[in-house]
């Protein structure tokens, strides 16, 4: 009986309910003022903490006639007033309450009622068009659509501590940035963007929100100097104009900085503790405050480390940890510091142990609480480990070894809540800047898997940041290299390349790049044949420098070995040869021409590839003349395409070698090689690198008048004292003893010291030191052997050479000079 009795009870309530609501709705149509009032009145009352009654008398069409009682001005104050009151209790009830209001052009009509002379009339306004606001719903530029709405907002800060507490909360909530600016992984939550014109903080700096509203921050209302600082920190957010004016800002001659570090003090309510150090973490990123200052070091990072223990509220852990995983993000030394405070890494892992288990129905209220809260607890510790990870490798060590980490990890990668599995990607991301890590926690939890199931499909702001991730999974030393490539990987990123995303773009090349270091020709081919050779030509010609960087290390590592190279320029030759003539005449930076010649001299060690280049007289002229460049990088490349194309005793060597001399080539390697001009190079690393490899290719070229020349033991002679480091053809010097030599030299004199470079495959006086796995320095005067040395002993070596001089400066060996052969059988030592 009782259910057949429900439903006509359930209706008799509704019609009860909303003949209730009419009858409020109907009052404010009754032609006597006083009975209006009354009528409002009563709504007023009747609408507190009732939602039900909100949305009927919204649906009868109240919200209408209280805006025209409103704007009237026959109405009295003291109406117009309790209708402001009534608008601002129905805005308080559900998301669809403030759109209804907003549809009936709310705002407007609120902005208009600021102009009158009664302050409490303004102060309902404003009490109203805060909780509009505050409402996610509702669009922050309907605030500036008319621009003497802000300076008219100023100057009613003073009117009264109602109106400063509620300006304020307008301004915090109508703060958003024009543009993204670069916060990387682990920002704050970012404010929305501005459709057109300046942003919003841009305005109300213009407009003197700083110094109007510094003063507040020591009224004598805790809502109105929480307002203040609230309004500060969104203010401050990733802009360095703000936060380079609030350093300099005195108030009552206190700097607003120590304002804020009292307002940290533990005797402080935590909403005030929290948002003084948002303030401060905002003004130091934004670079007005240094990383290492006191205020940052003693006072921000502990009171947020603080905000992340077990006895804070969970939407103040919350809070506390993004705000420090925003301020350590890019910090080395604050992120070491973090991770010691207050055992951090090892507090953060209660983050994911909610909702907690229930034991009884007393705890539902408790459950629904920690349900509300867990995907932002795994959110924020996840963003938290992120910034901690960046950067030192015994932090990350510490992080994974945290209870189930790497499984917490995993599993967020699959969670419903896409900003938890954002979150999950960018510790995940961290994480694997480690080749440890890489090598063992992600190889014993196959990571690669989930993390190729969330490059399937996911938003933009995901796949990003997870293509990143697959960058570093993809690095020669790490096991999940292989079973990526076998799972499709290629081409998914060759699809990547193809995305009008910028960063997809990057991540997709980069990731292609590390594909193809050292692989085996199958894998370069089906990269190429993935990418097609117009979409990689379509990257060579990239607005983007990243993209076109990452393009060209791509091309470097496919044209790696001189099968691979012959193979792919057989088949692709030209179009690349036109790519890089493209690239070395456009107006390119350094670094991308460098990146251009060494994928030339690449080229140039192919067996017969290289022909393309000497076929080509507008590329060994480009080449020529990067060799005379100002800059010591390019002179570099240039002169390794030179070494490789006269490097080995190939068919057609002599004749490109005579190609190169007619061009005057070897003339400029005569001429760097002997080169102490201190301007030539920005370093003096480059310099004596640059010096070196002239030499090198100077003796090549030089290599038959250097053995026609005799000499007892049958090592090349030039006439006085030498240092010739004998190589092989696949290595180069070895460069610490070079250095060694420069320094030497520079110390005794270059007429008593030569030093020089010699191949060991092509001089048949020195077979017997070929393939030999240690460095072997030979000392030479007067046509014999002197001394010898093994191994790279820097020490021995300068005494050795130091104690043959001073015996040649005696005339013990009848003025002979010294030469030094070694013999370098690694690329480096």
């Amino acid at each position: 009986m009782a259910c057949v009795l429900e439903a006509p009870l359930r209706m008799s309530v509704l019609s009860e309910v909303t003949a209730s609501s009419r009858h409020y709705v109907d009052r404010l149509f009754d032609l006597d003022p006083q009975k209006v009032l009354q009528g409002v009145i009563d709504m007023k009352n009747a609408v507190i903490g009732n939602n039900k009654q909100k949305a009927n008398l919204i649906v009868l069409g109240a919200v209408p006639r209280l805006l025209y009682l409103l704007q009237q001005e026959t109405s009295s104050t003291e109406l117009r007033t309790e209708c402001a009151v009534v608008l601002g209790s129905l805005a308080m009830g559900t998301e669809n309450n403030v759109k209804s209001l907003l549809d009936c052009h709310i705002i407007p009509a609120l902005l208009q009622g600021l102009l009158s002379p009664d302050l409490k009339f303004i102060e309902a306004c404003l009490r109203c068009l805060r909780t509009i606001f505050i409402s996610p719903v509702t669009p922050e530029d309907l605030l500036y659509t008319d621009t003497t709405v802000i300076s008219h907002l100023m100057g009613l800060l003073s009117r009264s501590r109602y109106t400063q507490e509620y300006i304020c909360q307008i301004f915090s909530h109508c703060c958003k940035l024009q543009h993204w600016h670069s916060c990387g992984f682990n920002s704050l939550p970012q404010p929305l963007l501005c459709a057109n014109g300046p942003d919003h903080q841009t305005i109300l700096f213009n407009r003197g929100a700083v110094q109007s509203i510094a003063h507040l921050l020591v009224s004598t209302s805790y809502k109105v100097r929480m307002q203040a600082l609230k309004c500060f920190s969104v203010l401050a957010f990733e802009n360095p104009q703000v936060s380079m004016t609030l350093v300099n800002v005195s108030v009552d001659g206190e700097l607003l900085p120590q304002i804020f570090v009292k307002m940290l003090q533990r005797d402080k309510p935590i909403e005030m503790q929290l948002t003084s150090a948002k303030c401060l973490t905002s003004m130091c990123r934004a670079g007005a405050i240094r990383t290492d200052d006191p205020c940052i070091v003693l006072k921000t990072l502990p009171c947020l480390v603080r905000m992340c223990s077990k006895d804070r509220l969970l939407e103040e852990r919350v809070e506390g940890a993004e705000t420090l995983a925003y301020l350590i993000e890019t910090d080395v030394e604050l992120q070491r510091m973090a991770s010691i405070t207050d055992h951090l890494i090892v507090m953060l892992a209660d983050y994911f142990k909610y909702p907690s288990s229930v034991s009884a129905i007393t705890d539902i209220k408790r459950l629904d609480h920690d349900l509300k809260h867990a995907h932002e607890l795994r959110q924020a510790a996840f963003k938290l480990y992120a910034s901690l990870g960046a950067n030192d490798e015994d932090i990350r060590k510490k992080i994974i070894e945290t209870e189930n980490m790497m499984d917490r990890i995993v599993n967020g990668l699959s969670e419903s809540s896409i900003k938890v599995r954002l979150a999950a990607v960018r510790c995940l991301h961290s994480l694997s800047r480690s080749v440890q890590q890489l090598r063992t926690s992600f190889q014993d939890h196959a990571v690669w898997k989930p993390l190729m199931k969330v490059l399937q499909n996911a938003p933009n702001e995901i796949l990003v940041v997870a293509s990143s991730t697959l960058c570093n999974l993809l690095l020669e030393f790490s096991p999940s290299k292989e079973p990526i490539l076998e799972s499709g990987a290629i081409e998914l990123l060759c699809s990547l390349t193809q995305s009008e995303n910028l960063a997809l773009r990057v991540n997709g090349i980069w990731a292609l790049m590390n594909m193809a270091f050292q692989a085996e020709q199958k894998i370069k081919s089906d990269i190429l044949r993935g990418l097609s050779t117009e979409q990689l030509f379509q990257l060579l010609s990239d607005s983007d420098v990243n993209v076109l960087m990452k393009t060209l290390g791509l091309l470097r590592n496919l044209l790696s070995t001189r099968p691979h190279i012959d193979h792919i320029m057989s088949t692709h030759g030209k179009q690349i040869m036109q790519a890089v003539t493209l690239i070395l005449e456009g107006e390119h930076n350094i670094e991308v021409k460098e990146q251009t010649l060494c994928i030339l001299a690449n080229i140039a060690d192919g067996t017969t590839a290289k022909e393309l280049i000497m076929t080509n007289d507008d590329i060994l002229q480009k080449i020529k003349y990067y060799m005379s460049h100002s800059n010591a990088k390019l002179q570099l490349a240039a002169m390794f395409c030179i070494s490789n194309l006269i490097w080995n005793e190939e068919e057609g060597s002599q004749e490109r070698q005579d190609k190169l001399r007619d061009m005057g080539i070897v003339d400029i390697l005569h001429k760097l090689s002997q080169s102490s001009d201190p301007n030539l190079c920005d370093n003096q690393e480059d310099g004596e690198q640059l010096e070196d490899q002239a030499s090198r290719c100077r003796v090549l070229c030089d290599k038959k008048q250097l053995q026609g020349v005799p000499l007892q033991t049958g090592v090349p002679w030039c006439g006085k004292g030498q240092v010739v480091d004998v190589f092989q053809a696949w290595c180069g010097p070895c460069k610490p003893v070079v250095s060694l030599f420069q320094k030497i030299r520079n110390q005794v004199g270059s007429d008593l010291l030569h030093f020089a470079v010699a191949e060991v495959d092509s001089i048949d006086a020195l077979e017997k030191y070929r393939g030999q796995c240690e460095p072997v320095f030979l000392f030479y005067r007067g046509g014999e052997l002197v001394a010898v040395v093994r191994g790279a002993d820097a020490p021995l070596l300068q005494k050795t050479i130091l104690k043959h001089l001073a015996e040649e400066r005696k005339g013990l060996h009848g003025g002979e000079p010294v030469v030094v052969m070694g013999h370098q059988s690694f690329k480096q030592l």
